[in-house]
């Protein structure tokens, strides 16, 4: 026997093995060097492997499950190393995804955000995302790869940005090389009450929950179908199942179902408005309209018993926040807006109503072009603009138009002066011209006989061509 050591190893190297994957079991010598070796393997299971170092296996099955070993011998020489220690090798069932979106009921507009698990999260996984897409020819689905995941993604979250409508959606994930599948993810949706499509469910009597008894569901497209997906069932199903169809309206029988959301499928392959529909077997049921409402809507919801009357304090939730105790049995929300938006239920004398989903439909209200109060402001600026352009006009300076200045002499006694208006062909600023009048001080002391010495000065400008020559004076 040679010191060399064998071991098994497995390409690629992941903790577990899942039916339909390609493996490459490989008989490694340690410390073997360059020389030439020959191989034998022994396992456990169906396998019966040929005496090179790698065994391949494609599309691996249950099975292969079982231990392996192999050892080297030289060509060259008849000693050979041990057989190596047991590798096992389990083969599992092909793995499922688990798809799980938020929020379940949409506001419309909203992100959706989609989470994809899968067993064994790190083991070189990358996650594709899909949209159904309904097929009414056979009763199933379509899967639409959502933009960015041809390739998978590292994530394992997907956010939709900007949804409206119902959808639903699907995840799978792939490894390897081929790249090696999951099977697909139960779908999952996103409900809306909002009508954005061809197809559209209503109710009768439009209310989101009934006591056992038949309800009816219809349909405004030709080629449509009622879908139904309750917290019981794994998978979807139609109206054949749990009522009967009629032109386009599905009765339900009551009796049979549960809580459950129902909605259309056209033959375009759109989906309706959502509707969540609850069977009471219990005393009480909240009386919430199963179609949207409108914004500035008056909205009355109730609690209903069965037989009796109330005769204590009803409590009415939203969103499990308490917000009205009183004897009145009705919440009445006169002007309903966006933030009414959501889950209602109901309590009195120790029993509770199921919640439903209230949804808020925007109203598309014209744009005005201007207000009252717009208007006002406008006209009160332009009779404001008018009166100070009349005032402009009213003081702008004249061609001819001359200003008078006095300059005094330090003397109080002084004398005005006229002085005299010069007109020109191309005044240097403008048509106004400037008068000065001097008044010069009196002084008697130097004055014979008290005479008075008046020095008239008149300044002559004249404009010689150039631009700020202005220079000539007379005396």
């Amino acid at each position: 026997t040679v010191p060399n050591k064998a071991v098994v190893t497995l390409q690629p190297n992941w903790s577990e093995i899942y039916r339909g994957e390609t493996i490459t079991l490989r008989c490694e010598i340690k410390d073997g060097g360059d020389t030439e070796w020959e191989y034998e393997w022994r396992t456990t299971s169906s396998e019966k492997p040929s005496n090179q170092n790698e065994l391949s296996i494609r599309s691996v099955s249950a099975s292969h499950s079982g231990v392996y070993r192999c050892k080297g011998r030289k060509k060259s020489e008849k000693s050979s190393t041990d057989w190596s220690d047991p590798f096992k090798l389990t083969v599992s069932d092909k793995p499922q995804s688990v798809l799980t979106v938020s929020p379940s009921w949409l506001s419309a507009g909203a992100s959706v955000t989609l989470n994809c698990s899968v067993k064994d999260q790190s083991a070189g996984w990358r996650i594709y995302w899909y949209k159904t897409v309904p097929d009414p020819s056979d009763n199933s689905y379509s899967y639409e790869l959502l933009p960015g995941s041809s390739s998978g993604t590292e994530q394992d979250s997907y956010i939709v940005h900007g949804q409206t409508h119902t959808a639903g959606y699907v995840c799978r994930a792939g490894r390897g090389d081929p790249v090696y599948y999951t099977d697909y993810s139960q779908p999952k949706f996103v409900w809306s009450a909002d009508f954005h499509s061809s197809a559209s469910l209503t109710v009768s009597p439009d209310r989101a929950q009934h006591f056992t008894s038949d309800s009816v569901c219809e349909g405004n497209s030709t080629e449509w179908r009622v879908k139904r997906l309750s917290p019981e069932d794994r998978y979807l199903s139609d109206c054949t199942a749990w009522g009967t169809m009629t032109g386009s309206t599905c009765k339900l029988n009551t009796n049979w179902l549960s809580d459950a959301v129902y909605w259309c499928e056209s033959g375009s392959g759109e989906f309706s408005n959502a509707v969540n529909i609850t069977i009471q077997n219990k005393n009480m049921i909240l009386l919430s309209p199963a179609r949207p409402v409108t914004e500035g809507d008056s909205v009355s919801l109730s609690c209903k018993l069965r037989r009796q009357t109330f005769d204590f304090i009803v409590f009415f939730y939203h969103n499990e926040k308490l917000i009205q105790s009183d004897t009145r049995w009705e919440l009445n929300i006169s002007a309903v807006s966006k933030s009414d938006e959501g889950f209602y239920k109901c309590q009195h004398s120790g029993q509770e109503s199921a919640q439903s989903w209230m949804s808020v439909q925007a109203v598309s209200r014209p744009e005005r072009s201007s207000s009252p109060v717009l208007l006002i402001v406008g006209l009160i600026c332009g009779i404001v603009l008018i009166i100070l352009l009349l005032l402009l006009y009213r003081y702008r300076p004249s061609k001819d138009t001359c200003f008078k200045r006095p300059i005094q002499s330090e003397s109080s006694n002084t004398d005005q002066n006229e002085a005299q208006c010069n007109e020109y062909s191309s005044p240097p600023h403008g048509d106004v011209c400037l008068y000065e009048s001097i008044k010069h001080s009196e002084d008697t002391e130097h004055v014979a006989g008290g005479s008075q010495d008046v020095t008239y000065s008149s300044i002559e400008l004249k404009h010689f061509g150039k631009k700020g020559e202005y220079s000539k004076y007379r005396k």
